[in-house]
């Protein structure tokens, strides 16, 4: 088997510096409507930067619109705001990343994600707001953000209809703005606030297509807001009792929001994606299928088949940021050798370069493969490393794979220099 995979490994390997040499990689991805941006963890560097070089190219030389995140929307939207230079959002990039206060904060407020947003302002300052590329969150983690952020969006719009607002906010309110304490009172006890939810959903849905070109975004923000209140209350409603079906959850809102985002921009639109490998790479293809669990990747793959193009990254070895425990402060983490016949210790093992891979035909012999393949979270505790491996056929999991022999951690906010 090692022997086997080795060879087609060699075949299909190419020696990887960038997107502007990756130019059959690119060539099919630039066709495709939906762009999928992996990642082996949260907290490495080169795959953030990595996927600031595709998104630049995609953007500049093939028209996307668009960049979705593994972000809460309200945290997301304001550095959107930023990157399109809209009022009041200031001229320093560090004021547009405070908002991503929730734990794991250095998701996005890194230094990365600031040199991806001042390029993002400076590509947008001469075009039009309808031709402005954005920047969004697909998460639903952010339900009493999302909250206020309804309430303040409709509080400032004179005859706007609060009612199913300030009804889902008194229904939430007993709750202390404590997920698990709702989780609890609805899932256990059938106190929970769907109908009220929905009724406010349904109250603000579609309204951007009822106002004028400079209300537009904000109409479509607080339906966005009340999506993500829907999916918050499903999620944490069904967390106590399922794991499955709240990962399920999950995943199916980020659809759902990317589906939103994509009817807002337009019929030719075309998205990138940036999100964790267990979200874009297709989970038919690991033993996520096993436990009953769909994921971003496999949900746009059926439904829009040729249109979407999934690029997963991975790792031999280096650093990381990462936390010991949920809501733990954050680390400097030691990412150790690739565990042995994993497909990143061969694809060390075959050469110890950064490499990009094409699974065109000619890949159809490691379409039967499954290997271990590495996936770290922002809980990381190396010493256990080998739980941290999914049964992987990385062939049909992705349409491509980067690999960077050595990593590093990213840059943190706190400790972040800005060059203008």
């Amino acid at each position: 088997m090692e022997h086997h995979v080795l060879q087609a490994i060699a075949r299909l390997a190419r020696t990887y510096t960038g997107p502007e040499e990756a130019t059959s990689v690119m060539e099919r991805a630039s066709k495709s409507r939906f762009v999928l941006l992996g990642e082996a963890s949260h907290g490495t560097s080169e795959f953030y930067t990595d996927r600031v070089a595709w998104s630049k190219q995609l953007i500049t030389d093939h028209k996307f619109r668009f960049i979705a995140v593994e972000g809460d929307w309200p945290s997301c939207y304001t550095l959107n705001r930023y990157v399109k230079g809209y009022s009041n959002t200031g001229d320093d990039v560090r004021d547009a990343l405070q908002d991503f206060v929730r734990w794991p904060s250095w998701m996005w407020a890194n230094r990365e994600i600031a040199e991806l947003a001042q390029w993002l302002r400076s590509y947008n300052a001469d075009k039009a707001d309808a031709e402005k590329v954005g920047f969004y969150g697909l998460d639903m983690y952010s339900l009493w953000e999302s909250l206020d952020e309804i309430m303040k969006y409709l509080e400032s719009k004179p005859g706007s209809d609060l009612e199913a607002a300030k009804r889902a906010f008194e229904c939430f309110e007993p709750h202390g703005r404590d997920e698990q304490r709702y989780g609890v009172s609805a899932s256990l006890y059938g106190e929970g606030c769907h109908g009220e939810v929905v009724d406010l959903l349904r109250t603000l849905q579609n309204k951007w297509k009822e106002v004028g070109q400079d209300d537009r975004e904000k109409a479509l923000s607080a339906e966005m807001n009340a999506l993500a209140v829907q999916g918050a209350e499903a999620y944490y409603s069904t967390m106590i009792r399922h794991d499955a079906e709240s990962w399920n959850i999950r995943d199916r809102h980020m659809v759902e929001a990317l589906a939103k985002l994509m009817a807002f921009h337009g019929n030719e639109a075309r998205a990138i994606v940036w999100e964790h490998n267990t979200h874009i790479g297709d989970a038919r293809w690991t033993d996520m299928a096993e436990e009953g669990m769909v994921n971003v990747g496999q949900l746009l793959r059926e439904k829009y088949n040729e249109e979407v193009f999934a690029i997963g990254y991975g790792t031999y070895q280096g650093t990381v940021v990462a936390g010991r425990s949920w809501g733990a402060p954050l680390s400097e983490m030691k990412v150790p050798k690739a565990i042995s016949n994993s497909w990143e210790e061969l694809l060390h093992r075959s050469g110890a370069e950064d490499k990009i891979l094409l699974f065109d035909k000619r890949a159809k012999e490691l379409d039967e493969v499954t290997l271990g393949h590495r996936a770290i979270g922002v809980v990381y505790h190396p010493e256990r490393e080998r739980g941290n491996y999914v049964p992987t056929v990385i062939s049909k999991r992705y349409d491509a794979f980067i690999y960077f022999d050595q990593t590093h951690a990213l840059t943190p906010l706190s400790k972040m220099v800005v060059h203008p």
